[in-house]
């Protein structure tokens, strides 16, 4: 009988374009998917900021956000992240303003200061690459500022919709930089274990140790990443695994594409130090059978006392990436709706 793991499971979704269909069909399976998630009991649904991807389809992060939302009813839905240095924060206090005007009660505003794309991408987004996301602090005042001005201060510029409206904001991160800054504005904090696990631990211990309580939040809050690959045995699981792994070694090789078919042998394709490279990201990835998944949920929540989880799967084949869902929510012990 499944041990459930006594806390929220969420998904963090990239729109995923695989070869041979279009970001038309993306969004199609991610809608299909968050309903699905819904009905499966998962807790939000997020969708990450990514330019200049082929293979990833949600670079306009908050429409995306407003189709899902649309065609839901109950999850909560929003960024994971948005990365507030590639906006005006005004632009942001307004869409999300919006978002959740249209959907009161369901909508996360996850932020990062990472670019989300290569540089030469970064100054098509017309971002001032010196600051190394250095400005990002001062950008998220500005930002909470526009959803919630000081009383006694005069404002020209006001955002309509956004001001006056409670959009929970989370931080992201996968170094120190954003667990610190979360911590000491007691917000929640998400941190990327799914492409950055070496920094987890450090990263938790630091936000933890320097929470100061909040308006927003009395006590800390942390949500993980993992990587999740389920089906009915570890075999066909560690074989589903090969599209994200394949993933992976396009980004590392600088030539990301869309995403690819598994394969029965990766060492066909990738160079030793490649796949060690790439095997030391995978502390917090998981691709197995439901006991399988169970086992390893259960260790890492042991690990890291996260308040949440939140996955992403990256198969290939839609029907099979549901099922892999419905695997995960049943190894958590999920209840349907």
């Amino acid at each position: 009988m499944t041990n459930p793991i006594q806390v929220p499971l969420s998904v963090l979704d990239l729109a995923p374009v695989i070869e041979g269909a279009t970001p038309a069909d993306a969004f199609r399976n991610t809608l299909e998917l968050a309903q699905h998630a819904e009905q499966l009991g998962y807790n939000r649904y997020w969708l990450a900021e990514h330019h200049n991807m082929a293979g990833i389809a949600s670079s306009a992060t908050s429409v995306v956000i407003g189709y899902v939302a649309g065609g839901t009813k109950r999850i909560r839905v929003g960024s994971g992240g948005i990365m507030l240095p590639n906006h005006a924060p005004l632009v942001i206090a307004e869409q999300f303003g919006t978002l959740e005007s249209m959907f009161p009660g369901r909508i996360d505003l996850g932020l990062g200061r990472a670019p989300g794309s290569d540089q030469t991408t970064a100054r098509a987004l017309r971002r001032d690459l010196a600051t190394h996301g250095q400005e990002f602090p001062e950008l998220l005042a500005e930002l909470r500022a526009f959803f919630h001005p000081p009383a006694d201060e005069y404002r020209p510029v006001r955002a309509t919709p956004g001001e006056g409206v409670d959009v929970p904001i989370w931080l992201l991160g996968s170094s120190g930089f954003s667990a610190k800054l979360a911590g000491e504005l007691g917000l929640p904090f998400s941190f990327a274990s799914h492409f950055a696990p070496e920094y987890l631990m450090p990263a938790i211990h630091l936000y933890r140790s320097v929470f100061q309580p909040s308006e927003a939040l009395a006590k800390p809050y942390i949500m993980v990443g993992v990587n999740i690959v389920a089906a009915e045995t570890d075999e066909e699981a560690r074989f589903l695994a090969t599209s994200q792994q394949q993933q992976f070694l396009s980004l590392i090789r600088g030539r990301p594409g869309k995403l690819k078919p598994p394969i029965d042998n990766m060492d066909e394709l990738w160079m030793p130090h490649e796949r060690d490279a790439l095997q030391s990201k995978f502390k917090y990835s998981i691709a197995g059978s439901k006991s399988t998944v169970e086992a390893r949920l259960q260790e890492i929540l042991r690990e890291t006392m996260a308040d949440e989880l939140i996955v992403t799967s990256q198969i290939y084949d839609h029907a099979t990436r549901l099922r892999s869902y419905e695997i995960i929510a049943e190894a958590a012990g999920l209840q349907h709706s």
